[in-house]
């Protein structure tokens, strides 16, 4: 189950920005096929090279490992305009939220 985490979680991340394996693996400065070789179960990062993965793909450690968290990026950048809100906003936008989700 682990072993299969990380590299499904790369490969959903890696999609979501729109590269393909070969140019994050060639933008990281590393062979052609070293991203396709961690998504194919093939190896396992350095724990440096996983850091350099994370700020490639514009993700903290964290949110990498965050499995309910599909679109990092996204929220990311919702709660940076969230904590630009006066409280009253923020509630009428939790309200909507959560009316878009059916609870209440």
């Amino acid at each position: 189950m682990y072993e299969d985490f990380l590299p499904e979680r790369l490969a959903k991340l890696r999609t979501q920005k729109g590269v393909s394996a070969r140019d994050m693996s060639l933008s990281l400065g590393q062979a052609n096929n070293y991203i396709n070789n961690i998504e194919n179960k093939k190896s396992l990062p350095s724990m440096q090279a996983f850091f350099y993965i994370c700020e490639y793909l514009e993700v903290t450690p964290q949110e990498f490992f965050d499995a309910g968290n599909a679109h990092p990026g996204a929220l990311q950048a919702f709660i940076v305009e969230a904590k630009k809100l006066d409280p009253q906003s923020m509630e009428y936008i939790l309200g909507i939220m959560k009316k878009l989700n059916n609870t209440n």
